[in-house]
Protein backbone atom coordinates (compact mmCIF):
# COMPACT_ATOMS: atom_id res chain seq x y z
CA UNK A 1 0.00 0.00 0.00
CA UNK A 2 1.22 3.49 -0.78
CA UNK A 3 2.32 5.68 2.09
CA UNK A 4 0.38 8.55 0.51
CA UNK A 5 -2.90 6.66 0.19
CA UNK A 6 -3.00 5.45 3.78
CA UNK A 7 -4.95 8.60 4.64
CA UNK A 8 -6.24 10.03 1.39
CA UNK A 9 -7.49 13.62 1.37
CA UNK A 10 -11.21 13.96 0.68
CA UNK A 11 -12.80 15.98 -2.11
CA UNK A 12 -13.59 19.55 -1.03
CA UNK A 13 -17.20 20.75 -0.93
CA UNK A 14 -18.47 23.26 -3.48
CA UNK A 15 -17.57 26.23 -1.26
CA UNK A 16 -13.98 24.89 -0.94
CA UNK A 17 -14.14 25.08 2.85
CA UNK A 18 -11.70 22.83 4.69
CA UNK A 19 -12.92 20.85 7.69
CA UNK A 20 -10.36 21.42 10.45
CA UNK A 21 -10.48 18.01 12.11
CA UNK A 22 -10.30 16.10 8.83
CA UNK A 23 -7.46 18.30 7.63
CA UNK A 24 -5.45 17.82 10.82
CA UNK A 25 -5.98 14.05 10.73
CA UNK A 26 -4.79 13.93 7.12
CA UNK A 27 -1.71 16.13 7.44
CA UNK A 28 -0.61 14.35 10.62
CA UNK A 29 0.40 11.40 8.44
CA UNK A 30 2.57 13.48 6.10
CA UNK A 31 5.73 14.12 8.17
CA UNK A 32 6.83 10.52 7.50
CA UNK A 33 7.02 11.52 3.82
CA UNK A 34 10.30 13.28 4.58
CA UNK A 35 11.83 10.05 5.88
CA UNK A 36 11.59 8.81 2.28
CA UNK A 37 13.98 11.57 1.22
CA UNK A 38 16.76 10.08 3.30
CA UNK A 39 18.84 13.15 4.14
CA UNK A 40 18.56 14.29 7.75
CA UNK A 41 18.47 17.87 6.48
CA UNK A 42 14.87 17.29 5.41
CA UNK A 43 14.07 16.61 9.05
CA UNK A 44 14.01 20.41 9.40
CA UNK A 45 10.88 20.55 7.24
CA UNK A 46 9.47 17.48 8.97
CA UNK A 47 9.96 19.07 12.39
CA UNK A 48 8.48 22.35 11.20
CA UNK A 49 5.38 20.61 9.85
CA UNK A 50 4.93 18.62 13.07
CA UNK A 51 5.26 21.75 15.18
CA UNK A 52 2.77 23.72 13.12
CA UNK A 53 0.23 20.89 13.14
CA UNK A 54 0.53 20.80 16.95
CA UNK A 55 -0.09 24.55 17.20
CA UNK A 56 -3.16 24.44 14.97
CA UNK A 57 -4.57 21.41 16.78
CA UNK A 58 -4.11 23.14 20.15
CA UNK A 59 -6.29 26.03 18.96
CA UNK A 60 -8.88 23.68 17.44
CA UNK A 61 -9.10 21.59 20.62
CA UNK A 62 -10.01 24.69 22.63
CA UNK A 63 -13.40 24.86 20.88
CA UNK A 64 -14.04 22.33 18.08
CA UNK A 65 -17.59 23.60 17.56
CA UNK A 66 -16.28 27.11 16.96
CA UNK A 67 -13.41 26.10 14.68
CA UNK A 68 -15.19 23.74 12.29
CA UNK A 69 -13.23 25.02 9.28
CA UNK A 70 -9.74 26.47 8.89
CA UNK A 71 -11.28 29.77 7.80
CA UNK A 72 -13.18 29.90 11.12
CA UNK A 73 -9.82 29.84 12.89
CA UNK A 74 -8.29 32.59 10.75
CA UNK A 75 -11.30 34.89 11.00
CA UNK A 76 -11.59 34.43 14.76
CA UNK A 77 -7.88 35.13 15.27
CA UNK A 78 -8.12 38.17 13.01
CA UNK A 79 -10.78 39.58 15.32
CA UNK A 80 -8.98 38.51 18.50
CA UNK A 81 -5.42 39.62 17.75
CA UNK A 82 -6.24 42.64 15.56
CA UNK A 83 -2.97 44.48 14.71
CA UNK A 84 -0.81 41.47 15.64
CA UNK A 85 -2.60 39.27 13.11
CA UNK A 86 -1.64 37.43 10.90
CA UNK A 87 1.83 36.93 12.43
CA UNK A 88 0.41 35.08 15.40
CA UNK A 89 -1.32 31.92 16.57
CA UNK A 90 -2.69 29.19 14.34
CA UNK A 91 -2.80 31.66 11.44
CA UNK A 92 0.99 31.87 11.42
CA UNK A 93 1.34 28.12 11.97
CA UNK A 94 -0.92 27.34 8.99
CA UNK A 95 0.94 29.90 6.88
CA UNK A 96 4.16 27.93 7.28
CA UNK A 97 2.44 24.54 7.18
CA UNK A 98 0.93 25.26 3.77
CA UNK A 99 4.43 25.98 2.41
CA UNK A 100 5.63 22.58 3.56
CA UNK A 101 2.54 21.04 1.99
CA UNK A 102 3.25 22.90 -1.26
CA UNK A 103 6.81 21.48 -1.23
CA UNK A 104 5.37 17.97 -1.13
CA UNK A 105 2.85 18.79 -3.84
CA UNK A 106 5.35 20.29 -6.30
CA UNK A 107 7.83 17.45 -5.75
CA UNK A 108 5.24 14.76 -6.35
CA UNK A 109 3.68 16.55 -9.31
CA UNK A 110 7.10 16.94 -10.91
CA UNK A 111 7.73 13.20 -10.54
CA UNK A 112 4.25 12.35 -11.83
CA UNK A 113 4.86 14.59 -14.87
CA UNK A 114 8.04 12.68 -15.68
CA UNK A 115 10.43 15.59 -15.18
CA UNK A 116 14.00 14.35 -14.77
CA UNK A 117 17.64 15.07 -15.47
CA UNK A 118 18.31 13.26 -18.74
CA UNK A 119 21.97 12.85 -17.74
CA UNK A 120 21.02 11.35 -14.37
CA UNK A 121 17.52 9.90 -14.87
CA UNK A 122 17.54 7.93 -11.62
CA UNK A 123 18.09 11.01 -9.46
CA UNK A 124 15.27 13.19 -8.11
CA UNK A 125 17.47 16.24 -7.58
CA UNK A 126 15.64 18.12 -10.35
CA UNK A 127 12.28 17.42 -8.72
CA UNK A 128 13.36 18.30 -5.19
CA UNK A 129 15.08 21.48 -6.39
CA UNK A 130 11.94 22.60 -8.21
CA UNK A 131 9.84 21.95 -5.09
CA UNK A 132 12.21 23.87 -2.83
CA UNK A 133 12.51 26.84 -5.17
CA UNK A 134 8.76 27.15 -5.70
CA UNK A 135 7.58 26.48 -2.15
CA UNK A 136 10.22 27.49 0.38
CA UNK A 137 13.35 29.22 -0.96
CA UNK A 138 11.99 32.79 -0.98
CA UNK A 139 11.18 32.51 2.75
CA UNK A 140 14.66 31.33 3.74
CA UNK A 141 17.73 33.44 4.41
CA UNK A 142 21.02 32.51 2.79
CA UNK A 143 22.20 30.31 5.70
CA UNK A 144 19.16 28.03 5.52
CA UNK A 145 19.34 28.09 1.73
CA UNK A 146 22.91 26.75 1.94
CA UNK A 147 21.76 23.96 4.26
CA UNK A 148 19.05 22.94 1.82
CA UNK A 149 21.42 23.12 -1.12
CA UNK A 150 23.43 20.40 0.60
CA UNK A 151 20.26 18.38 1.09
CA UNK A 152 19.33 18.71 -2.57
CA UNK A 153 22.69 17.25 -3.58
CA UNK A 154 22.07 14.32 -1.22
CA UNK A 155 18.56 13.58 -2.54
CA UNK A 156 17.96 9.83 -2.96
CA UNK A 157 17.78 7.80 -6.13
CA UNK A 158 14.39 7.94 -7.85
CA UNK A 159 13.94 4.18 -7.57
CA UNK A 160 14.73 4.22 -3.83
CA UNK A 161 12.36 7.13 -3.22
CA UNK A 162 9.47 5.46 -5.05
CA UNK A 163 10.13 2.23 -3.16
CA UNK A 164 10.02 4.14 0.12
CA UNK A 165 6.69 5.70 -0.91
CA UNK A 166 5.46 2.13 -1.47
CA UNK A 167 6.53 1.29 2.10
CA UNK A 168 9.39 -0.89 0.93
CA UNK A 169 7.27 -3.10 -1.31
CA UNK A 170 8.47 -4.09 -4.76
CA UNK A 171 6.08 -2.06 -6.91
CA UNK A 172 6.53 -1.03 -10.53
CA UNK A 173 7.46 2.63 -10.86
CA UNK A 174 4.40 3.34 -13.00
CA UNK A 175 2.10 1.76 -10.42
CA UNK A 176 3.66 3.89 -7.69
CA UNK A 177 3.30 7.01 -9.84
CA UNK A 178 -0.34 6.10 -10.49
CA UNK A 179 -0.87 6.19 -6.72
CA UNK A 180 0.93 9.54 -6.57
CA UNK A 181 -1.39 10.99 -9.22
CA UNK A 182 -4.43 9.69 -7.36
CA UNK A 183 -3.21 11.22 -4.11
CA UNK A 184 -2.51 14.56 -5.77
CA UNK A 185 -6.07 15.16 -6.99
CA UNK A 186 -7.64 16.10 -3.65
CA UNK A 187 -4.36 17.01 -1.96
CA UNK A 188 -3.55 19.69 -4.54
CA UNK A 189 -7.09 21.06 -4.36
CA UNK A 190 -6.78 21.36 -0.58
CA UNK A 191 -3.40 23.10 -0.68
CA UNK A 192 -4.63 25.47 -3.40
CA UNK A 193 -7.71 26.30 -1.33
CA UNK A 194 -5.54 27.23 1.67
CA UNK A 195 -3.39 29.53 -0.45
CA UNK A 196 -6.54 31.07 -1.92
CA UNK A 197 -7.93 31.65 1.58
CA UNK A 198 -4.77 33.47 2.67
CA UNK A 199 -4.92 35.66 -0.42
CA UNK A 200 -8.60 36.49 0.09
CA UNK A 201 -8.05 37.37 3.76
CA UNK A 202 -4.84 39.29 3.00
CA UNK A 203 -3.08 37.06 5.50
CA UNK A 204 0.09 36.19 3.57
CA UNK A 205 3.47 37.41 4.85
CA UNK A 206 6.78 37.30 2.96
CA UNK A 207 9.38 37.64 5.73
CA UNK A 208 12.40 35.32 5.73
CA UNK A 209 13.87 33.14 8.47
Amino acid sequence: MSLLLDNQFKELPADRSIDTKTFLDNVSTLPSFFDCLGSKVFSIIKSDINGNITKIRAVYDQDPAKYVTLQDILETEQETYKAEWPKVGATLALMWLKRGLRFIQVLLQSLADGERDENNPNLIRVNVTKAYEQALKKYHGWIIQKIFHAALIAAPYRSNFLKALSKGEEVKDEDCLANVRLFLVNYTATVDAIYEMYTNLDAELDYTV
